[in-house]
């Protein structure tokens, strides 16, 4: 049974959302919550396997929540994904980087949210690549960015460099290895050491770090 809390200041979200889950088997709804603050308590109180996380609410937003979240050892269980209205959130990178475990849009068909739910829970990230395909091109249309590269890139090889960014362009493993000719496992070998040199808490966070250091 994965647990879940619902964070949207829209009660008719939280609604639709609680619908559609406990219409499904293998989910309960333990909480829910319409403010960053409250997400955080709730958050401490029910250890809720995944949170579907809003980003703008009243008092402390979703980034805020997700950042506190994250930062609490005692919740590193805990999975967060934004959903978020990409016309008027320009935040989910910055989501990624305040812990968030992967992102879908608000447009999500409902079958496809709760196949992405079960995928974070089961320890996955960066719920689709082509998601994040189309989130990144359009997120490059309506926000340009400013190049940082990661303190630790030059750790990484020269292959490193390049599986981080065909990473960033969403490709997974398996489309890795064929666009390069390796094998799955070393396609997969190679993305688990630039995480590790990078300190990428996941993909999600390692797309990141591709696009803000100018490998994406």
């Amino acid at each position: 049974m994965i647990s879940m809390m619902l964070v949207d200041d829209q009660d008719l979200v939280r609604l639709g959302l609680r619908t559609l889950f406990d219409a499904e088997d293998g989910f309960e709804v333990v909480a829910e919550a319409a403010d960053g603050l409250a997400a955080v308590k709730e958050a401490r109180h029910h250890r809720p396997a995944v949170i579907l996380m809003d980003i703008r609410m009243p008092g402390i937003d979703g980034l805020d929540a997700t950042r506190r979240i994250a930062a609490d050892e005692t919740l590193a269980d805990v999975k967060i994904i934004v959903l978020t209205t990409f016309e008027h959130d320009n935040y989910v990178f910055e989501a990624l980087r305040s812990g968030a475990n992967g992102f879908l849009l608000k447009s999500t068909p409902p079958t496809t949210l709760v196949e992405a739910v079960r995928t974070v829970a089961d320890g996955a990230a960066l719920l689709s690549p082509t998601v994040t395909r189309t989130l990144i091109r359009e997120f490059v249309e309506i926000a340009p960015r400013t190049v940082t590269p990661h303190p630790r890139l030059e750790h990484l090889t020269e292959r490193e460099r390049e599986i981080v960014g065909l990473v960033a362009q969403g490709m997974s493993n398996q489309e890795i290895a064929d666009h390069l000719v390796l094998s799955p496992a070393t396609a997969r070998t190679h993305v688990s050491r630039a995480m590790i040199k990078l300190g990428a808490r996941d993909r999600a966070q390692l797309v990141v770090f591709a696009y803000q250091s100018g490998l994406a």
